[in-house]
């Protein structure tokens, strides 16, 4: 085939198969964490209302990919932001161009991926109910994955809105509103925190002892107030999510105390991590996104297009 693949919103996302894509995403995680993946921190341009980053990456069996993501608010959603932009898949023996997909769709699934995968490798097996705090995109692709991949599995979902967490919970079969978001929290053991927030939106006293924190938003502020981060045994994709400044680092995990550890939950789902310890622990797992991320997306989503037919060629 000549000419690159070019899919647009509807066709990303239709080719991003969930259960292959959670099968590229633990590869992609594994690779960070042993360092076969190369990908070097993210880089951004400001701009008044916004930014524009850009994150390369490879992965050994997956392939060579880039990602152009602009970051702006959203005037017509105070506190919430849009993320658009395009993924780039590059042959990772010639170099030449593959394919050219919608970012946005893109970065939403694979999150929720690696954020579910730290919940699968990090929670408690004594606790069950899970809730997901958000009504964005990113909660909604939340929610998502977890109606495919955990159906029976109750969901509670929180926001800002009540009538927004409705209609997200509408999207599981197992899934009911909460009314706050203290009180879906107090209820669960496993939160996956999808967010805009530019200040946290939970507090540490409402996390039941063995509680596992998956963190994914934040990307203005933290999402977790400072308390939750003392206690908790902490997880992320890369070690600069501690140790790189914002934007490519989380700001939860500034300025950690010397000797605090960050471990790779690529090196949790390989084994070379034992994970969580007891079952009283706190876990945290702080997502900033990378680029190996996106290399196991746009892999899956170039595999599936062509198999199915899907997309445009173009030349270019």
């Amino acid at each position: 085939m000549s000419g690159i693949l070019v899919l647009d919103r509807a066709q990303t996302r239709a080719a991003l198969d969930p259960h292959r894509l959670m099968d590229a995403v633990a590869t992609a995680l594994k690779a960070v964490g042993d360092g076969s993946a190369s990908a070097p921190p993210r880089i951004a341009a400001r701009a008044p209302a916004g930014l524009l980053g850009a994150m390369p990456g490879y992965v050994p069996g997956l392939g060579l990919a880039a990602k152009l993501v602009s970051v702006f608010a959203d005037p017509g959603r105070p506190g919430r932001s849009t993320h658009r932009g395009v993924v780039a898949l590059f042959d990772a023996e010639h170099g030449g161009p593959l394919a050219l997909m919608d970012a946005e769709s893109l970065t939403a699934i694979r999150t929720a991926a690696s954020a579910t995968h730290s919940a699968r490798a990090l929670a408690s097996p004594h606790h069950r109910a899970v809730a997901v705090i958000g009504t964005g995109a990113q909660a909604r692709a939340q929610v998502e994955l977890l109606a495919v991949l955990d159906p029976a599995t109750p969901v509670t979902v929180a926001g800002r809105d009540l009538a927004s967490a409705e209609r997200l919970a509408g999207l599981h079969p197992a899934a009911r509103a909460a009314r706050s978001i203290e009180e879906a929290v107090r209820e669960a053991g496993t939160v996956f925190c999808c967010t805009g927030a530019t200040r946290p939106v939970i507090e540490r006293h409402w996390l039941a002892p063995g509680t596992h924190v998956s963190s994914v938003g934040g990307s203005h502020g933290p999402e977790l107030d400072a308390a939750t981060v003392h206690d908790a045994t902490l997880f992320a994709e890369w070690p600069g999510a501690a140790t790189s400044a914002v934007p490519a680092g989380a700001h939860e995990l500034q300025d950690l105390p010397a000797g605090r550890t960050v471990a790779l939950l690529g090196s949790v789902l390989s084994g070379q991590h034992p994970g969580r310890r007891t079952a009283a622990e706190l876990t945290v797992f702080k997502s900033t996104g990378h680029a190996a991320l996106d290399v196991a997306a746009a892999h899956v989503a170039h595999a599936v297009a062509r198999a199915e037919g899907r997309g445009t060629i173009v030349d270019m």
